[in-house]
């Protein structure tokens, strides 16, 4: 999410909301730092990992990410 909030402040918007469905409090105050606001929906305590809050929580892999893309890529067009 950090390396997504610097690509975009290079391209000068006029303003970044990085929004999560649930995150630690100190990532979520981490990146209240880079951008220019932030929305963590659930901050449990103790945070023990994201993939807990989820009933399905599989890995997204390189051939999906190639995929979503290229899609977004044409859609753009």
């Amino acid at each position: 999410m950090r390396a997504a909030v610097a690509a975009l402040r290079e391209l000068n918007p006029a303003s970044i909301v990085v929004a999560v469905p649930t995150g630690s409090a100190e990532a979520c105050n981490e990146l209240a730092a880079e951008a220019d606001q932030v929305v963590c929906g659930t901050i449990p305590e103790p945070f023990y990992g994201v993939g807990m809050w989820y009933q399905d929580f599989s890995q997204t892999t390189d051939e999906e990410v190639h995929k979503l893309l290229k899609e977004a890529v044409h859609a753009e067009a």
